[in-house]
């Protein structure tokens, strides 16, 4: 574990803190002072991310680090977005799987020295390909852990006026992701066309985010054609494409039994 004395490191323990503090008024149902608290973190976060792409001249979407500090960053608009259109709540655990898989990895695990981008990278389809990607993986990661596992053990939605119950609540936000997912999967063919020669190279990373996509196709083929009579069994899917999303952004990036692939630059 590694301390990060930096303007940036500081920057990321402080949205940290304010997602901690957040997560306790959620907790305790000081919903409005929870919302206030979430968002001024999230305006911390968005204030590391401007001043890391300062830092390295390029939007910081280019590694591990960059990637867990933008899906941290995400989170509170996600949050917003699911209840107030989709009508999704269990927005307080948002803030705590921003901290658990994006910010401590990005605060203590992760390297944050400022790299170049590298040649394969400096295209016009690298701000797009990961973007849809990133918002694609902090909706279904969302879908994944709240909605699917508070379905998977029977917990039904608090009788709030315009939630979804958390069934619906998963389907919702699935319907919303798999579309990104699969615009990231299809720009990072074009892409692996000009940068590599050929739209798919069988790396470890393209296979991986191929495994999540098939999942969560089987996901929307079942739910097509039983709706809601199995939720349980439409949330072990969903909560399946969850880890298949995890082990794609960091399994595959870190294990060595992958080796390194053309996307070891991650």
């Amino acid at each position: 574990m590694t301390i990060k004395c930096t303007i940036l490191g500081l920057a990321i323990y402080a949205t940290m803190g304010l997602y901690l503090v957040a997560a306790v008024l959620f907790l305790a149902r000081v919903r409005r002072v929870g919302y206030v608290v979430y968002g001024v973190g999230c305006a911390v976060a968005v204030a590391a991310w401007v001043y890391r792409w300062g830092e390295t001249g390029h939007a910081p979407l280019q590694n591990m680090f960059e990637v867990c500090l933008t899906l941290g960053m995400l989170m509170f608009p996600i949050s917003l977005f699911c209840r107030a259109v989709l009508g999704v709540g269990g927005e307080g655990l948002d803030p705590v799987i921003a901290l658990v898989l994006f910010l401590i990895p990005a605060g203590f695990v992760l390297d944050a020295e400022p790299k170049m981008l590298m040649p394969a990278l400096q295209s016009v389809l690298f701000i797009p390909h990961v973007s849809v990607y990133m918002l694609s993986y902090a909706i279904l990661i969302k879908a994944g852990v709240v909605p699917a596992i508070l379905t998977l053990i029977g917990c039904r939605q608090s009788p709030e006026a315009g939630l979804m119950p958390w069934e619906t609540a998963t389907y919702r936000m699935v319907s919303l992701g798999f579309p990104l997912l699969t615009l990231g999967l299809v720009l990072g063919a074009v892409w692996g066309k000009i940068a590599w020669g050929d739209y798919w190279n069988w790396d470890p990373k393209e296979l991986w985010s191929l495994v999540s996509w098939l999942v969560y196709v089987g996901y929307l083929h079942f739910r097509s054609m039983y709706g809601g009579k199995h939720p349980r069994v439409n949330a072990a899917l969903a909560m399946t494409g969850f880890v298949a999303i995890t082990t794609t952004l960091f399994w595959v990036n870190f294990a060595r039994i992958f080796g390194g692939g053309l996307h070891s630059y991650a």
